[in-house]
């Protein structure tokens, strides 16, 4: 198939280019060319702004279209229109984050979905991100109907990761000491290998699916014990974990998902309970625990100089260790 990706440079972009040309198929990036430019050498790069300069696209024609990059309805509206007629298909990239009430669990598909007073709005934040991105979902489907794939994913994670929001955490327990590990210790965690997710995207456009599916992993129920335990292992670190309660964290305002990654507080812990059955039920699959682990280490050790966006810093961690000891 010839597959068009919007964007392609960063990150989920680079790894669906990786998994679609493993499986044989004809990549061409659409971008502006300003991050990464040199990467992927010897894929056709097309330059232009999705934002209403195409021209490079001109009289041409592909099987399918993957838009990685969409947040603002007006901007994926431009790209849906011009490309209606030139591609057979259409896959948008969404967030879980399109979920209104994240206290449910078990979130599937039809649950409700964020909205926004004034849809018009362009600013992305916190509280606008997840109801544009269902917009977005909206718009792609209204112009190519039957003919739409909308994918939602969780927290997508591993190699190449510019949050830093799973990656602290085998990065920190590498370290080794004392690590704050916040409870309760069976709490449910969820997310997706980046490269699971680009290999289901380019399997469903391969069979030619439509419609909504969450993707978020594993296929079991992973407590973030047996998460941090594995980030143990396969360091080989002698880092101790020393659980501190949800009442503890929330006196001392740690913010939940940036300060300390993947957890969150027990009324919103449908975050991490989304149900994937739909797509299960298409083929998505996961590579080991362990697997993703020693990528997203080895992929971070190898960054020098370079400060963590995500996660406690050292001080604020040994901080809160020493009142909760003081505390219990």
């Amino acid at each position: 198939m010839k597959i068009l990706i919007l964007g392609g440079t960063i990150f989920l972009g680079k790894h669906i280019v990786n998994s679609a040309l493993s499986n044989g198929h004809e990549v061409t990036l659409f971008n502006r060319g300003i991050h990464n430019p040199d990467l992927l050498p010897g894929i056709e790069k097309l330059r232009g702004d999705r934002n209403g300069n195409f021209e490079s696209l001109n009289g041409r024609e592909f099987d399918a279209v993957i838009d990685t990059c969409g947040y603002i309805p007006r901007i994926v509206r431009l790209s849906a229109e011009y490309l209606k007629d030139k591609a057979k298909h259409y896959t948008f990239i969404s967030s879980i984050s399109v979920y209104n009430n994240l206290t449910e669990s078990g979130m599937n598909e039809n649950s409700e979905t964020g909205k926004l007073d004034d849809e018009t709005v362009e600013e992305v934040n916190g509280e606008t991100y997840g109801p544009l991105k269902y917009l977005c979902e909206k718009t792609a489907e209204e112009i190519f109907g039957d003919r739409s794939l909308i994918i939602r994913p969780g927290l997508i994670v591993g190699e190449d990761d510019p949050s830093d929001r799973f990656t602290y955490w085998i990065h920190r327990i590498n370290q080794g000491g004392e690590v704050l590990a916040p409870g309760p210790e069976d709490g449910p965690v969820q997310f997706i290998d980046v490269k699971d997710l680009s290999d289901f995207t380019v399997k469903m456009i391969e069979q030619k699916e439509t419609g909504t599916y969450n993707a978020t992993g594993p296929d079991y129920r992973l407590t973030i014990s047996e998460f941090l335990n594995e980030c143990i292992t396969v360091s080989g670190s002698k880092a101790e974990l020393v659980w501190v309660n949800e009442k503890f964290l929330e006196e001392e305002k740690v913010m939940a998902y940036t300060e300390l990654p993947l957890w969150v507080p027990s009324e919103i812990k449908g975050v991490n309970e989304c149900d994937i059955s739909n797509a299960l039920s298409k083929g998505l699959k996961f590579r080991k625990l362990s697997e993703t682990l020693k990528d997203t280490l080895e992929f971070s050790v190898k960054r020098k100089d370079y400060t963590l966006k995500a996660g406690l810093k050292a001080e604020k961690e040994k901080e809160l260790l020493d009142k909760w000891k003081k505390s219990t």
